[in-house]
């Protein structure tokens, strides 16, 4: 089989063709389908050097052809253990890449796009997971192109040299920017339409597409936005000068270019944490996700980020662009064990005031007393993380984007027989359309078993997987979009598939006090 060419503007790029199904070897045998690979194409130069805490540099153009079959390297390194999702770490320099997967590499074929985030805290993830491979997409007429940028501090942190000293800040949403106008301008090639690519992403992820969409800069990149769990982190100018200053300190050099620069970043990954981290407690794990977010993060700058996703909603900027807007049931509900067993005997009324809760405690409980797995202090309080950095963010979002381009919300309420819960990164693998573990089959199998068991739907991933294909492909889904503050209507991802009238009940405590 001839292996599937296309000319960027980087310079010309092989890929590999793969089948799929249980036919033979050619897809118009009507019982297999190809989908075509271009892995760990470079959209920007390797971020080192004087290049470590720049914006982005387009990729110099390259002669002959560049083999694209193998995973580009990736700004992760080693395994953070922050994600149920297999997401491999590629050691080298170029870690600024696109992933294609596409069914038909010609022009002609304009088939719409969607482009994934992965999510991973803003700390870890990388795009090389096998759960993240298109082919269940591509199968279905959309092409997928899954994109890398740079992490933690390199990413996010904060640096005090100026703009003529070659420092750029929020260095990450630059990383996207630039990825998404290598998309608009090569995408054509590789059988896409440019002026249909909906924005996907899940967790940090669902985080970055939620910023793209409130960014001016951005908005003539794409079509609509898939958002998944978005951890709606944004960082003041202030927290993240404090946490930059706090790792120089750290490190025994000064905030600068020149100071952290001189630092490996193999030191640099090592003390983030420790700068991120605050007094020790056994709240204080949660309260660090209730109150504080992430402390590496997009930077509320003024200049590149001007808002908050709900501050932009305000201001209608992404109000033309349809968005489609969920979370799991309980995110982030199961407390370490060890902080659960410290919590046991602490009163839930007291804990939940201790966490900053304004409303009513005894209204927040009540509509919390049916919760799988238990009701006692931790499990409450687990709930109140979820609600707190997932749900309540997502139906607030939701509520400021009234009388705007449509907002759809949605519940994947189906619990692992492994977890017992609906938990955070479950959903993502019906999505994908991956239950066999991705692409090759075998590399996240075991993952796909120990989050979901032997035997996940098929039917669930039908439902959700077919609702993105639609959202890409039309801009629309077919459940009600969010109208009106009060109640709100949602698609319930579980066996069977419902209609929710009223899906983000228990969070309106937290609203409006």
């Amino acid at each position: 089989m001839e292996q599937p060419e296309v000319t960027t503007t980087g310079g010309r790029v092989r890929g590999v063709w793969r089948v799929f199904g249980a036919g033979p070897e050619d897809s118009a045998s009507g019982t297999g389908y190809r989908s075509a690979a271009f892995l760990g194409i470079p959209y920007a130069e390797p971020p080192v050097g004087t290049l470590r805490f720049a914006a982005p540099q387009r990729h110099r153009r390259w002669d002959g052809v560049r083999n694209a079959v193998t995973q580009g390297p990736t700004p992760q390194r080693g395994d953070h253990g922050l994600t149920s999702i297999p997401e491999p770490s590629v050691p080298g320099t170029s870690t600024l890449n696109v992933n294609v997967f596409t069914p038909d590499p010609s022009p002609s074929a304009a088939l719409p796009v969607l482009v994934w985030i992965h999510g991973g805290g803003y700390l870890a993830g990388s795009p090389a997971s096998p759960w993240y491979d298109g082919h269940a997409f591509n199968r279905d007429g959309v092409v997928v192109v899954s994109l890398s940028y740079r992490l933690g501090f390199e990413g996010f942190g904060w640096v005090e040299d100026s703009p003529g000293a070659g420092v750029a800040n929020n260095r990450a949403i630059r990383d996207w920017l630039l990825a998404l106008e290598w998309v608009q301008e090569n995408i054509r090639a590789f059988g896409g339409d440019p002026s249909r690519v909906t924005l996907a992403g899940q967790s940090a992820g669902g985080g970055a597409v939620l910023t793209l969409l409130g960014m001016p800069a951005a908005q003539a990149l794409f079509s609509g936005v898939w958002a998944s769990s978005p951890a709606q982190s944004i960082v003041t100018l202030e927290k993240a000068g404090e946490t930059s200053a706090r790792l120089a300190r750290l490190a025994g050099t000064e905030p600068t270019a020149p100071g952290l620069g001189s630092l490996p970043e193999s030191r640099v990954r090592e003390l983030q944490r420790k700068a991120a981290r605050g007094k020790k407690g056994p709240l204080t794990f949660i309260r660090s996700l209730v109150g504080g977010g992430l402390s590496f993060a997009p930077v509320l700058d003024g200049d590149l980020l001007t808002g908050t996703p709900k501050q932009s909603a305000e201001t209608g900027t992404g109000g033309g662009k349809p968005l489609v807007l969920g979370c799991t049931d309980d995110e982030f509900s199961l407390l370490p064990e060890r902080l659960a067993r410290l919590l046991e005997r602490v009163p839930a009324g007291l804990a939940l005031r201790a966490l900053g809760l304004r409303g009513s405690v005894r209204d927040y409980v009540g509509a919390n007393t049916a919760l799988p797995g238990g009701s006692g202090t931790a499990r409450l309080l687990g709930r109140f993380v979820t609600d707190n950095v997932f749900r309540a963010p997502a139906l607030d979002l939701a509520e400021h984007r009234i009388g705007t381009a449509p907002t759809w919300l949605y519940r994947f309420a189906w619990e692992s027989p492994v977890r017992k819960l609906s938990v955070h990164c479950l959903d993502v693998p019906f999505f994908f359309d991956c239950l066999d573990g991705g692409f090759p089959k075998t590399a996240g199998r075991p993952a796909i078993e120990s989050l979901l068991g032997e035997k996940p739907p098929q039917a669930l991933a039908d439902a959700l997987h077919g609702d993105a294909v639609s959202f890409a492909t039309t801009g629309k889904v077919e459940w009600a979009p969010f109208q009106a503050p009060g109640r709100a209507t949602a698609r319930c991802y579980d066996l069977p598939l419902a209609e929710d009238t009223d899906a983000y009940a228990s969070v309106r405590p937290l609203l409006h006090t």
